[in-house]
């Protein structure tokens, strides 16, 4: 199917289910308890359980297979265990790079990479054999942080860059200089459903595997490839996750093959499900990055040249860490234009589990970096930041003159700009002003506490930056009674998106959503499908859902016109009917009907993403099919004396374009904003000096609870319908509103400031725990002699 074409049957049919706030598919179920995650699916007889050994080193050459096999089969109820040697095919688990082992070969390169799996009777036993089993080992040394692998020129791959006019002669020649380095943390993903996969032999050598995953096609050809299997003898459903976040994009097939290896071997289904603390030590996390910022700017706060190096710690293999750093480079503006810019990013390589995928994929990081510089420039010369963040906003080039204004560093000219606007709403809505003005009367009274506002924006494009990814897939089945089966290659993880599936499916063919059911996501009826990720799973495959309805209606259109005597071209679908001729058929009596004139009632539909031309060798071009904005006010208050800290108030505007079901979308901005904001001030991995993760469960990694949110917790969805026709012209919500965290963060660094009584330059890293918060007050108010 051509783009045109694509584009022309995205318009919505009846447009019943358009911004309807129908209740999540599986609400009922989840709490009831009544939802089958992987765990839940009954076991077939003679089910077996799996565990891994993991290493205790960071870094080191495996003795022999790293383990004494014989020892290991001695220990009650283990009936095998297996190692790199014994993977029948390709033993790797990369996503993109092929540098990824799912079982150590050789060496090992992080505290708890899997060295071998065991199989036993019970989970108990098998758990219990792996916990005691000895890795053999000769200790090497490990690079640990960032700033080894810098010392060492130690990286996964090249480094990239993006040059935009002449940024050292701007900030030379600029009037007023900045030159710091912030750094964010890592974050775990955090899913209330671990990594687990159950894996179900079938005849002939087939494998049947029901794996928590965002990302079945990847675990269909990478555990085939493994076994030296044919991709059709492999299939992967998952009818929905407990959370995934970007942890169960890649990281799933660590667990997937494991288990899809052992049941391969053994004849025997086999589940592996790792506990809380195993999950945390063997899969990745998001990145954490070290900015680096030489920036010049004018006596009102406009950038006029900025210099900026990134770097982020990869862990041991590549994972997705190249398209992860590709998108911080690609939204290190943000919402603001600048003019002169020297962008380079490193990649380094450590002795840590590989970072991988995180929901806003590399894009957060980014935007912090630019955001620090915002605040900074405006502390340095007095102002409001809102003040300077308006000032560098991207701007119409019919205002400026120029369309430079209005395009990227990557040079992509941005169509459907509204970023001004949703910051006007969110000023408004929130009484910006107002509530500035409380903020320091009430600074002015107490000695103690502080309070900080701060309205941050946020500009996130939408599309997969590997241009092939850009495509989905859907099959439709409508049997005789008028119910409908549809499937589609994205995952549900909590999302909703199959209830905005189901809504599209209907509006498609006039039909109210209870007539619909959307199917658990099979490697086996859509194939080939894109990971549920880069915040493209309603889109692209809400598109392909539409344009397999489209196929339907014009199979059914000829069938109804010779029920209601009347011209095809003059049918139309709504409310459970058909119409033309002045008259009705009820949808039920037309799939019958078809089905007696033996029409086929089942068709697949498929969707490209058009207009991506992206090189992502030099970061240059259309890397984004649109963008989506928002913003987010934030007020908090600090005990100077202890660092802790108070979330106020939040209000929020965020731009969804034509929302297809407004009540998810408002969860997922709320979910989002929470998460970004855990990210930035609490949720902390500790390491100690030989590699080894310390904060690897609940009791030592903290995440927001439900005390941490305010009872003053506002959203508003801007009215702004998608200037291109995605699926009711709307925009995607997963990954965007993650960003509007950013404004908890720059707060709570504005309560730091009034500690000091503004007359200091702020520096603090994410998270702002309690701890950092303390010492930068303790540093703002030394530096201001107070």
């Amino acid at each position: 199917m051509n783009a045109p074409t694509a584009l022309k049957n995205l318009l919505p049919v009846s447009g019943v289910q358009q911004g309807t706030d129908i209740v999540h598919e599986s609400a009922h179920l989840h709490v009831t308890g009544s939802a089958t995650y992987i765990d839940d699916i009954p076991e077939h007889a003679g089910t077996l359980y799996a565990a891994l050994i993991l290493s205790p080193v960071a870094h080191g050459e495996l003795i022999g297979d790293g383990i004494d096999r014989a020892a290991i089969l001695r220990e009650h109820g283990v009936v095998a265990v297996y190692t790199a040697k014994d993977i029948p095919g390709e033993n790797n688990c990369g996503p993109i790079i092929h540098d990824d082992p799912f079982l150590a070969a050789g060496k090992v390169e992080f505290v708890g990479q899997a060295v071998a799996v065991v199989v036993a009777r019970e989970m108990l036993y098998a758990r219990e054999a792996a916990h005691k089993a000895k890795v053999l080992v000769k200790e090497l040394t490990p690079i640990l942080t960032i700033e080894d692998a810098m010392a060492a020129s130690s990286f996964i791959m090249p480094p990239k860059g993006i040059m935009r006019g002449d940024a050292a002669a701007a900030i030379a020649n600029a009037p007023h200089k900045i030159k710091g380095s912030t750094n964010t943390g890592q974050q775990e993903q955090f899913y209330l459903e671990g990594q687990i996969t159950y894996a179900v032999p079938k005849e002939d050598g087939q494998l049947t595997l029901y794996v928590s995953t965002q990302h079945p096609d990847g675990n269909q050809r990478e555990a085939a490839h493994a076994l030296n299997l044919h991709t059709n003898d492999v299939e992967v459903i998952c009818r929905r996750m407990g959370g995934g976040f970007g942890g169960k994009e890649g990281n799933a097939s660590i667990f997937s093959q494991s288990a899809a290896l052992a049941a391969h071997k053994l004849g025997k289904p086999v589940k592996l499900r790792v506990n809380r603390d195993d999950d945390m030590t063997i899969t990745g996390k998001r990145h954490d990055f070290r900015i680096d910022y030489e920036v010049g700017f004018d006596d009102t706060g406009r950038v006029l040249g900025a210099n900026i190096t990134l770097m982020s710690r990869c862990g041991y293999s590549t994972d997705y860490s190249g398209p992860v750093n590709d998108r911080a480079c690609l939204h290190i503006d943000n919402t603001y234009h600048l003019p002169a810019l020297k962008l380079v990013s490193h990649r380094c390589k450590t002795n840590t589990q590989s970072a991988t995928a995180f929901r806003g994929f590399g894009g957060p990081q980014g935007m912090f970096g630019i955001e620090t510089v915002m605040d900074e420039i405006a502390m340095t010369l007095g102002k409001d930041p809102l003040q300077v963040r308006k000032l560098n906003l991207y701007k119409d080039p019919a205002i400026s003159g120029t369309p430079d204004t209005m395009t990227t560093q990557y040079n992509q000219l941005i169509e459907d700009w509204v970023g001004d606007k949703v910051i006007d709403q969110v000023e408004q809505e929130s009484k910006y002003a107002e509530r500035r003005a409380a903020v320091q009367a009430f600074n002015a009274k107490s000695k103690t506490r502080k309070r900080g506002l701060s309205l941050v924006p946020l500009k996130f494009g939408i599309s997969f930056t590997a241009t092939h990814l850009n495509q989905g897939g859907a099959l439709l089945v409508v049997y005789m009674d008028g119910s409908v089966s549809c499937n589609h290659g994205g995952t549900e993880m909590g999302q909703g998106l199959n209830t905005k599936m189901a809504q599209v499916c209907a509006d498609g063919l006039g039909i109210s959503v209870d007539h619909v059911r959307i199917t658990a996501t099979d490697s086996q009826k859509v194939p080939n499908a894109s990971a549920t990720s880069a915040s493209s799973g309603a889109d692209i495959n809400g598109a392909a859902i539409m344009n397999a309805t489209m196929q339907m209606r014009e199979r059914l259109k000829p069938v109804a016109a010779r029920l209601l005597g009347c011209a095809a071209e003059e049918v139309s679908f709504s409310n459970n009917e058909l119409h033309g001729g002045g008259k009705s058929v009820k949808w039920a009596d037309v799939t019958k009907q078809a089905y007696m004139e033996r029409v086929g009632l089942s068709v697949t539909g498929f969707y490209m993403t058009p207009e991506i031309k992206y090189d992502f060798a030099t970061l240059n071009g259309r890397a984004f099919y649109y963008y989506c904005y928002g913003a987010a006010v934030s007020e908090v208050e600090i005990d100077t004396r202890t660092g802790e800290w108070w979330l106020k108030a939040v209000d929020i505007v965020h731009d969804v374009g034509r929302s297809i079901n407004p009540a998810l979308d408002k969860g997922q901005i709320e979910g989002a904003y929470v998460q970004g904001m855990g990210w930035l001030t609490m949720e902390e991995c500790i390491w100690d000096k030989k590699g080894k993760l310390l904060t690897h469960g609940p009791s030592t990694y903290k995440i927001p609870v439900a005390g941490d949110i305010p009872e003053h917790f506002n959203v508003s969805l801007f009215d702004n319908a998608n200037l291109k026709p995605t699926p009711f012209n709307s925009k995607a919500t997963g990954e965007p509103p993650l960003m509007l965290g950013l404004s908890a963060f720059f707060a709570l660094r504005d309560a730091v400031a009034a500690s000091a009584d503004h007359k200091a330059v702020v520096y603090m890293d994410a998270p702002a725990t309690p701890e950092r918060i303390l010492m930068a007050c303790e540093k703002a108010k030394a530096t201001a002699g107070l």
